[in-house]
């Protein structure tokens, strides 16, 4: 890989422009997200570990080349008056160059992961962010006295003491999309529900009142917990890298039975050891298990005849093991610093 940057460092220092359009096709070619240089981030993670860092610096140096060497042609070009027929300039336009902007990365990553399962052949389905307590905890197997509903954890935004299913509150988790969907559908089931979540915590570097996550559902006729274990598999190594591994961890959750905890090895040391994944060489990155009978039946679907699984995801989560950003709370203050960061990665 060293080479091929090597040569793309070359081949950027020596790119020439004479109007905007062909400066938007140089920006298209390398800086865009099908670009070259994001065929190499995307690639990154084949490179052997002991090469990483010297690879990731060139990355990071590659990048920043063309990045500034294509915003000093742009530059040029508009000092020149080379920038289009006259009748196209814009004369309330500021004078400053406008930066280029970029995706943030909490969509980029998402993006990623929905791209990921879609591939395995999941369908994208999203549900409202404000629902009822039926969709949110019933229908999902959530006792009535179950620590979920205690307003510590989720925001009410009506509640009905008489009726608990009349109660109106901004989802906790994004499985009310599955709730909602399997309503309104009848197996095979195959879908991926992205989405905003909320619950009532106090912001801090760990913690955040809102976040992020991907749930996927499937169900059909002898689905098993070893399918289950493929697709995350799968999954793992397509967004880690190949050499990933996996394991579950027997838990707990109302809607699934039985549960598990999904780690896999630490893609900074891995698998050794370090401070990242604190000297265990595991990194915990989601919850999944076989969705319980009960769901199924309050869903409308014959427990006897289909079986299935479900996953869900914290999209801050994944983005942190990636990028390794350390305070949450960078993800929702809109630090252009921060941002600018992530220019050409998505």
């Amino acid at each position: 890989m060293l080479e091929k940057i090597e040569a793309l460092l070359k081949e950027i220092s020596g790119l020439t422009a004479n109007s905007a359009e062909e400066i938007e096709q140089l920006r298209l070619k390398y800086l865009s997200r099908k670009g070259e240089i994001n065929a190499l981030v995307a690639d990154f993670r084949n490179v052997a570990a002991d090469e990483k860092k010297t690879v990731g610096i060139k990355l990071n140096e590659l990048k920043q080349k063309a990045f500034d060497h294509i915003n000093a042609l742009k530059e040029q070009v508009e000092a020149s008056g080379a920038t289009g027929e006259a009748e196209d300039i814009d004369l309330t336009r500021t004078p400053y160059p406008i930066p280029l902007g970029t995706r943030h990365p909490l969509t980029i990553v998402k993006n990623e992961i929905i791209d990921i399962f879609q591939r395995m052949g999941f369908t994208l389905a999203e549900g409202p962010e404000i629902d009822d307590d039926l969709h949110v905890f019933t229908m999902l197997n959530f006792a009535a006295d179950h620590p979920a509903r205690d307003m510590q954890d989720t925001f009410f935004i009506e509640t009905s003491p008489d009726d608990v299913a009349k109660n109106v509150i901004l989802r906790s988790h994004t499985s009310n999309d599955q709730a909602h969907y399997m309503e309104t559908h009848q197996p095979p089931i195959r879908v991926i529900c992205p989405g905003r979540v909320y619950r009532n915590e106090a912001i801090s570097a760990r913690a955040h009142c809102f976040f992020h996550q991907v749930e996927g559902l499937y169900i059909d006729k002898n689905v098993s917990f070893t399918d289950l274990k493929q697709v995350l598999l799968s999954f793992a190594r397509e967004m880690f890298g190949a050499d990933t591994k996996i394991r579950l961890r027997p838990s707990y959750f109302p809607f699934t039975e039985p549960s598990a905890e999904m780690d896999i090895s630490c893609h900074i040391c891995g698998g050794k050891g370090c401070g990242f994944c604190k000297h265990t060489g595991w990194v915990e990155i989601l919850g999944c298990g076989m969705v319980d009978p009960n769901v199924l039946e309050a869903c409308g679907i014959d427990s006897s005849v289909y079986t299935g699984y479900a996953f869900g995801m914290g999209v801050e989560r994944i983005t942190n093991l990636k990028y390794r950003v350390a305070d949450l709370r960078m993800f929702s203050e809109n630090d252009t610093r921060f941002l600018r960061e992530f220019e050409g990665v998505g």
